[in-house]
């Protein structure tokens, strides 16, 4: 019973949660970019380069014979797989980069307003040169 509960602690954990989500999101995103290199971008690529269909274009090794199949080099499923991670690669680098800008934000400190009185140990505004609690002068910051 106890190999149970460790699975389970182990496969509810956020990490392992947030893992499996992100593989499900990331196939998915690809599908969609599958689609949109091979449905769109590459038709019109092709018709401006001479009506060229890029995912039949292939060099035949050999030729298909009554017993065996053709060997071909697919070259334009290749060009498309490329164009495939090309654009999921950049779509991935700005999600990154949007996310180091949000923490370089956030990590950045936040200008003191306020410090400590040498006499008494109030708060004070910064500018202050006088305390109001115990009305010791206090020399500028």
């Amino acid at each position: 019973m106890g190999m149970v509960n460790e699975f389970k602690e182990f496969a509810m954990r956020g990490n392992v949660v947030d893992m499996a989500v992100g593989i499900i999101i990331g196939g998915a995103f690809g599908k969609i970019v599958t689609s949109l290199v091979n449905d769109v971008i590459m038709p019109p690529v092709g018709m401006l380069l001479g009506n060229v269909d890029f995912s039949k274009l292939s060099i035949a090794l050999s030729e298909k014979t009554a017993d065996t199949a053709a060997v071909t080099v697919n070259y334009g499923a290749f060009i498309n797989s490329v164009l495939d991670f090309l654009i999921v690669a950049f779509c991935i680098f700005m999600v990154i980069k949007g996310m180091n800008r949000m923490k370089r934000k956030a990590d950045t400190p936040e200008e003191a307003t306020t410090r400590d009185c040498p006499k008494c140990f109030s708060s004070i505004p910064i500018k202050a040169t006088r305390c109001p609690h115990c009305t010791s002068e206090i020399p500028a910051a």
